[in-house]
């Protein structure tokens, strides 16, 4: 691995870790770390286009609600 990396230690239900054993076996996948690595990246990349387009949802409506009081305040309640 190029990047510098941690060790951390996790508790995995067995039924997963037979799965990832499995996927090793049979996938190009060279250990189980790898595999476990792999769904942590793809995971964060998941979440990370889920958090931005929250934050993008949240600033369109900011926008819009800005914009209807700026219509409140030009035509007012007469």
């Amino acid at each position: 691995m190029a990047e510098e990396s941690e060790k951390v230690t996790i508790r995995v239900p067995k039924k997963f870790l037979r799965m990832i054993d499995f996927l090793v076996k049979v996938d190009d996948v060279s250990s189980r770390s790898q595999a476990i690595r792999d769904a942590i990246r793809d995971y964060v990349y998941h979440r990370t286009d889920v958090v931005a387009e929250k934050v993008k949802r949240f600033q369109d409506a900011e926008k819009l609600m800005s914009e209807l009081h700026e219509i409140e305040s030009k035509y007012g309640q007469q």
